[in-house]
């Protein structure tokens, strides 16, 4: 199964390939995706990304996780956040969102297994 392909990114949008749903901030794995809902987790800008909202992804069996910190690279991504992925032995990359993009698509269009999380404001 692939990584779809997100289609397009703007200010609080995000549309992934073979799915309906805008998003605006969402989390992508191979074969799948679904709105990322902060409140899920009690995920804020500042700490930021904790463990618990990546662990659905890491549970799809994904290498790679590219984590979209938003336009502005106001979400944080605490080094406890980055130490989780790499003990469960996968490579992360904490990009400006359309940086992260980009990348997520390029590895995701080679095949790679990758995942992400996607901030599409601030």
């Amino acid at each position: 199964m692939s990584s779809p392909e997100i289609a397009s990114l703007s200010w609080g949008q995000m549309k992934v390939k073979g799915c309906s749903t805008t998003y605006k901030d969402c989390k992508v794995w191979p074969g799948g995706s679904r709105t990322w809902d902060w409140r899920e987790t009690g995920t804020n800008h500042s700490p930021g990304v904790q463990p618990a909202d990546l662990e659905e992804v890491v549970k799809k069996g994904v290498k790679t996780l590219v984590i979209g910190r938003g336009m502005s690279e106001a979400l944080q991504v605490p080094p406890s956040t980055v130490d989780y992925l790499k003990k469960n032995g996968i490579d992360v990359l904490v990009l400006q969102t359309e940086k992260a993009v980009e990348e997520y698509n390029a590895l995701a269009a080679r095949g790679v297994k990758v995942g992400g999380v996607f901030h599409s404001t601030c």
